[in-house]
């Protein structure tokens, strides 16, 4: 990964609904334009996700999905769905003065730069996506009720604490009751309960446990209510408009042995779409920081710059 490095512009922008968006700019202005797309919905961005560019050849665009990190106001659930996201997408390019762009972006990243190629094919240059989340209910399902608690049945215990035992049918129900709920002692203790679980999940070793109380409510209300509502999309949507896709230059990276979003999502979006590459990183997991997949995506930003300049 290249060194870190620091905006050399940030803001908020207004996008309307009584939300503003945490919006930084890092690299070269006028060089090869990437807009980066945070995971979740709700993570926020992070200064790591600079490092994925060479800052002399990318002019690097990164933003706080409503809700989320900076933005705000924080883990607001009001006008916040997937259509208002998209729309932001736009709002930014125009604010900006990008005709188009590259973008990058991984998990929930990955879902909505999908969905705004298959939206907005004349505006997107390429994709480098990693760690695919294809918003199916059984995608979902694995990971929210049941599979992923297989794997991890220690942590997946105390992911259920919060939820009573009689409520354990529909966890997904059950956690959206507390995080929305009145009671200000449930909503935190679950939203360090749903975070933890997610974040322990995602990396093979090093897990980190996600005791920043702000990034865990905004993380586990904002997804609990896009997952509460299928993410906002008709069944099966992101592989059934896959043909959108046909003309963009596409590099998906996963992990083999990625516990949140499994393999099969990946290359089954491969497959709805012949002329995307697939690296399958072999000792890998979810996140972004294990090594193979951060050399992955690296490997392919680069490749970009050779191939558009």
């Amino acid at each position: 990964m290249y060194p870190k490095i620091k905006p050399f512009h940030s803001e908020h922008l207004d996008v309307g609904d009584g939300h503003s968006l945490y919006l930084e700019q890092t690299g070269t202005p006028g060089k090869l334009p990437v807009v980066v797309l945070h995971g979740g919905p709700g993570a926020g961005s992070s200064p790591l996700l600079r490092q994925f560019f060479n800052p002399e050849e990318y002019h690097i665009v990164i933003f706080d999905q409503r809700g989320a990190g900076q933005s705000q106001p924080g883990a607001s659930l009001e006008h916040n769905t997937t259509e208002h996201l998209l729309g932001d997408l736009e709002k930014i390019r125009e604010h900006l003065g990008l005709k188009r762009w590259v973008v990058f972006g991984g998990s929930w990243g990955s879902s909505l730069g999908l969905l705004y190629a298959q939206r907005h094919p004349e505006r997107v240059m390429a994709l480098v996506l990693r760690g695919i989340f294809l918003c199916r209910d059984r995608d979902i399902h694995w990971f929210y009720q049941d599979g992923a608690g297989r794997l991890f049945p220690d942590y997946w215990e105390d992911f259920l604490a919060p939820i009573p035992d009689d409520e354990r049918d529909d966890i997904i129900s059950a956690y959206h009751r507390l995080l929305t709920g009145d009671n200000e002692i449930a909503r935190m203790r679950a939203a360090m309960a749903w975070t933890q679980w997610e974040l322990r999940a995602s990396v093979l070793q090093h897990a980190s446990n996600g005791d920043d109380l702000h990034h865990a409510l905004n993380m586990a209300r904002i997804e609990c209510h896009y997952f509460s509502n299928h993410c906002f999309l008709r069944s099966n949507q992101i592989l059934e408009d896959a043909h959108l896709l046909a003309d963009i230059p596409g590099y998906i990276v996963h992990g083999r042995y990625d516990a949140v979003c499994p393999l099969e999502q990946a290359w089954a979006l491969h497959k709805a779409w012949p002329s995307s590459q697939l690296t399958t990183v072999a000792a890998a997991g979810h996140s972004a920081i294990e090594p193979g997949i951060s050399k992955a995506l690296v490997h392919h930003t680069d490749l970009l710059v050779d191939i558009f300049k």
